[in-house]
Formats: structure tokens, C-alpha cells, sequence
């Protein structure tokens, strides 16, 4: 069996209207074979994401960009 490297140098040296033949052939079969595991993407609103608001609360970042700043000095001060 070919792999998807070999495959697509074949498909790359033949002429270009058979490559278009190809292409349409490819979107024929997906069209008719369509993947049963796709699964359409529900985008989820910034608001609702797990991960807003999980440093709520913590008192060192009450001024995060004086954390960030800290942060940075002690992490360029260490590499010297």
C-alpha cells in the first residue's frame, strides 16, 4: 500500500488535467463516503471557557503586571 507522501508525488507527476480529474474524483468520494467520526465544531463563547477567571481571587495577582514584571526579573536574574 502506498503512503500519503508516495501518493501525493504521483498525483504531483501527472499532467494537470488529470490532476483536476483526481481532485474532482477525491471530492466525488467525499461526497458520497462521508466521514461518519467528523463532528461538527460548536465554538464555545470566551465567557463559558474553563479556564476564565481561575486565577480570580489569588492575591498576587491582585497587579499582574507587577506579577509579570517580578516574574520576569527573577527568571532573567537567574540565568546570569
Amino acid at each position: 500500500m502506498m503512503n500519503e507522501l508516495t501518493i501525493i508525488q504521483e498525483i504531483a507527476s501527472l499532467p494537470p488535467e488529470i490532476q483536476r480529474q483526481v481532485a474532482d474524483y477525491v471530492a466525488f468520494l467525499k461526497e458520497r463516503y462521508p466521514n461518519p467520526t467528523a463532528v461538527a465544531y460548536a465554538p464555545i463563547p470566551l465567557r463559558e471557557e474553563p479556564f476564565i477567571g481561575m486565577w480570580r481571587g489569588r492575591e498576587e495577582m491582585k497587579d499582574s503586571t507587577e506579577w509579570v514584571r517580578n516574574l520576569r526579573r527573577r527568571e532573567w536574574e537567574r540565568q546570569k
